[in-house]
C-alpha cells in the first residue's frame, strides 16, 4: 500500500515537552523512555504526530536548546537506544515523530566552539560570527539580543566579539561558511536515517545574518507579538532588518528540503518570529521546495479576539500561493493559552472553544502539551525559576518555566509524574485538580473535548484539507466556510459568555457533535450560539 507523502498537510502534531512529561527513572526529570510510557494516552487523542522538544546533549543553559552533542541523547533523558524505542513505540501506535532541530546556534560547550575560539586560524576559526570591537572597544554594531541587551559577547581568547541571538553561551553559527552548512545537513540526515519523520526548526529565520554587519533601524510602533517583542524588553525597538530573515535563507531552505525529499514521507515546520512573519511564512512555503510548514508567533499572543484571527487568517491566505501554515495557541516559550485567553474566567468552556477553532482553521496544528487538560500558567515564586529569560526580566516578565511544569497524570502531590521529592520544577497546586485521572472519569472534561473534537476534525477532508472563506466576525464570533472537492462545512464560533444570534442564507444541516462540545443549532433562518459553543453544519448545494 503507497503510503501518503503529504501526511502533513491537515496533521495535528502534539509537542512534548520531555524534561516535563513523564519521569521514568524518578530523578525529578522527564524523560524519553517517560515518554514512551505514556505513547499509548498519546495516540488516544487522535493526534497524528508528536514533536520532541531537544534531548540532545546539552549543559542545559537553556534546557536544550544550547546544543553540544547533535549526534547523542543527553544523560538525562536516556540514550540512543531508548530513542530508538521511542520511536518504534510511536510508529506502533501509528504516530509520526518529528524532533526538535536547533541549527541557529550551538553551546558554547560544543567541539565546534571551543575550537573556534581557540584562535583565528584554526580549521573552524569561521564557523561562528566573530567581529572585531570598534575603535573605543564598544560592540561591531547595534543587534541586540532575545534575551535583553547587546547580541555581542567579548571573547578573550580572539580579543573579538561573537554574535549571539539568545544566551551569550548560545554563539550563533556562521551560515556564510559552507562547511558549517555542510555539517548541519550532515546532523539532520543522522536523525533521517534513524527515522524519524520530520523536523520542528528552531528559530528558521535567524540562519543568515547580513554580512555586512549593517545596524538595525529603529522600530515606529512597538507592537507585541513576535520572538522577544514586549516593552519591557529592548529587542523590541528595532525593526529586524539584519540580523535575520535574510534572502540567503531561502538557499538553505532549499539544500534542506532536497536532503528530505531522498527520504520519503518526511516533513518540516520553521518557527517563524520576525517583523514580517505572516510573509515569511508564505515565502518559506510556497514551490514545494522549501520548508513544508511554518507557524508564527500571531496566535501566541494576548489577542484572542475573532478580529485577531480572521486578519491573520486573511493575511496569510493572501500571500499563500501553494505554501502551507501550521497553527499553535500555545507552546514552551509562551504563557498557557488557558491563562493568556482565558483570564481563569470560565477557562474549562473557553479551552474548549478556542480549542474547536484552532481545529476548524486551515493549516496543520500543533498542540502544547497539557493543552488537551486546560492547565493553566503556573504561579511560580523568584526563587523556584530556573528560566534564564525570566530571571533576567523578572517581575515584569516571568520567563517560561510556567508553561513548562510537569504533567499531572494523578491528582496527588507529586502529580503522578514522578518519585522524587525534588522535580525539577514544582508541581503546580492549580493543575493537580485537573490531572488526568480526573479527566479520564468525567465524559464533559477538556481531555474528552480535546479527544472528541479530534475525531471529528480526522473524518470530515474539510477541516484537514479544504478551502478557507470568511464570512462574518466581531471581536467574539467567527463564521467561515471550510470547501474540499464536493463538500462545504459551515463553522459559527462563540467565544463570549452570552448567546449569540445570526442569520445565515444558507442551507443547513448541523453535524451532531459530542457531548463534551458546547454546540450551537439552526432556527429556521437564524444560527443559534450558546455561550462558548461551536456549530459545525454541512452546506445542502
Amino acid at each position: 500500500m503507497m503510503m501518503n507523502q503529504e501526511w502533513w498537510r491537515g496533521a495535528v502534531i502534539y509537542q512534548v515537552y520531555p524534561r516535563s512529561f513523564f519521569d521514568s527513572n524518578n530523578d525529578g526529570i522527564g524523560d524519553l523512555p517517560g515518554v514512551t510510557q505514556k505513547m499509548s494516552y498519546i495516540a488516544s487523542l487522535g493526534v497524528d504526530a508528536i514533536w520532541l522538544s531537544p534531548f540532545f546533549t546539552s549543559p542545559m543553559k537553556d534546557f536544550g536548546y544550547d546544543v553540544s552533542d547533535y549526534c547523542n541523547v543527553d544523560p538525562i533523558f536516556g540514550t540512543l537506544e531508548d530513542f530508538d524505542q521511542l520511536i518504534e513505540s510511536a510508529h506502533h501506535h501509528g504516530l509520526k515523530v518529528m524532533i526538535d532541530q536547533v541549527l541557529n546556534h550551538s553551546s558554547d560547550q560544543h567541539p565546534w566552539f571551543v575550537e573556534s575560539r581557540s584562535s583565528h586560524d584554526n580549521a573552524k576559526a569561521d564557523w561562528y560570527i566573530w567581529a572585531d570591537a570598534n575603535p573605543d572597544g564598544t560592540v561591531p554594531n547595534n543587534w541586540l539580543s532575545v534575551f535583553g541587551g547587546p547580541a555581542w559577547h567579548w571573547d578573550s581568547r580572539r580579543r573579538q566579539y561573537y554574535l549571539h541571538n539568545f544566551l551569550d553561551s548560545q554563539p550563533d553559527l556562521n551560515f556564510h561558511n559552507p562547511d558549517v552548512v555542510d555539517a548541519l545537513l550532515d546532523t539532520v540526515e543522522f536523525w533521517l536515517k534513524r527515522g524519524v519523520d520530520g523536523f520542528r526548526l528552531d528559530t528558521a529565520n535567524y540562519y543568515y545574518h547580513d554580512i555586512e554587519l549593517r545596524n538595525n533601524p529603529p522600530k515606529k510602533d512597538v507592537v507585541e507579538g513576535s520572538i522577544g517583542v514586549r516593552l519591557d524588553n529592548p529587542y523590541a525597538y528595532q525593526l529586524h532588518l539584519y540580523d535575520k530573515s535574510r534572502p540567503e535563507n531561502i538557499g538553505f531552505l532549499q539544500r534542506l528540503r532536497s536532503l528530505l525529499d531522498k527520504y520519503p514521507n518526511t516533513t518540516t515546520v520553521g518557527e517563524v518570529g520576525c517583523d514580517f512573519a505572516l510573509e515569511t511564512m508564505a515565502a518559506y512555503t510556497q514551490g514545494k521546495d522549501k520548508l513544508h510548514m511554518c507557524y508564527s508567533f500571531d496566535l501566541l499572543t494576548h489577542d484572542a479576539s475573532m478580529t485577531h484571527i480572521r486578519n491573520t487568517m486573511e493575511t496569510i491566505e493572501a500571500g499563500l500561493g501553494d505554501g502551507w501554515p501550521c497553527w499553535s495557541i500555545g507552546n514552551h516559550d509562551v504563557e498557557r493559552v488557558a491563562t493568556r485567553w482565558g483570564k481563569n474566567h470560565d477557562a474549562i468552556a473557553k479551552s474548549k472553544i478556542y480549542m474547536a477553532m484552532l481545529l476548524t482553521l486551515r493549516g496543520s496544528v500543533c498542540l502544547y502539551q497539557g493543552e488537551e487538560l486546560g492547565l493553566p500558567e503556573a504561579e511560580l515564586t523568584l526563587d523556584q525559576l530556573v528560566d534564564p529569560f525570566g530571571i533576567a526580566f523578572w517581575p515584569e516578565f516571568k520567563g517560561r518555566d510556567g508553561c513548562r511544569t510537569p504533567i499531572p497524570w494523578k491528582n496527588e502531590t507529586l502529580g503522578g509524574f514522578t518519585q522524587s521529592t525534588v522535580p525539577w520544577l514544582p508541581i503546580a497546586d492549580t493543575q493537580r485538580p485537573l490531572a488526568v485521572n480526573e479527566q479520564e472519569g468525567n465524559r464533559h472534561s477538556v481531555l474528552h473535548a480535546y479527544r472528541d473534537f479530534l475525531h471529528v476534525r480526522r473524518n470530515h477532508a474539510e477541516l484537514r484539507h479544504g478551502d478557507i472563506e470568511f464570512m462574518y466576525n466581531d471581536d467574539t464570533t467567527l463564521t467561515f466556510l471550510r470547501a474540499y472537492k464536493s463538500k462545504q462545512l459551515y463553522v459559527a464560533i462563540n467565544t463570549a459568555n452570552q448567546d449569540i444570534i445570526l442569520p445565515v442564507e444558507l442551507k443547513l444541516s448541523a453535524l451532531i457533535l459530542p457531548e463534551a462540545i458546547h454546540s450551537g443549532y439552526i432556527d429556521g433562518n437564524t444560527v443559534v450560539l450558546p455561550p462558548y459553543s461551536i456549530l459545525l453544519a454541512k452546506v445542502i448545494l
